[in-house]
């Protein structure tokens, strides 16, 4: 079976630093939850795929997903991976909740972060990106 992930816009987040600020509170356990109302339809497949986050309408960085739990209150608790891993950003534009991501369009990894990327401001890395450079 084919990989398959998610798309979400990172609201209010204007680089991968302040998403990392934003989840910190929440990392227990070697994960972190964010919670929605409505679990996705094809859930058990997305499970070991990733969560790829929009900054800007650009997909720069995802996690991996872990797994969904039912929380209390009748919303969905997505478990994911504590660890941002910086992507070649790729223009996406913002949406509401999630979309789905087949795994041959997901953009690449860099080959760590040797180069700081995730420490960029948006601006360069957008410009950056623009250019096909990163």
């Amino acid at each position: 079976m084919a990989t398959l992930h998610i798309t979400k816009p990172a609201v209010g987040c204007d680089s991968i630093k302040r998403i990392q600020q934003r989840q910190a509170p929440r990392v227990a356990d070697g994960e972190v939850t964010i919670t929605t109302r409505y679990r996705p339809t094809r859930h058990k497949e997305l499970i070991g795929g990733s969560i790829f986050w929009i900054i800007k309408h650009r997909l720069v960085v995802r996690q991996r997903i872990l797994g969904f739990v039912e929380s209390g209150d009748g919303r969905w608790n997505i478990r994911l991976d504590p660890k941002l891993i910086p992507v070649r950003a790729r223009p996406k534009r913002a949406h509401q909740g999630w979309r789905y991501l087949k795994g041959e369009d997901a953009p690449e990894d860099f080959d760590g972060d040797e180069d700081g990327i995730a420490e960029m401001p948006p601006k360069m890395l957008n410009e950056l990106a623009r250019l096909g450079l990163v």
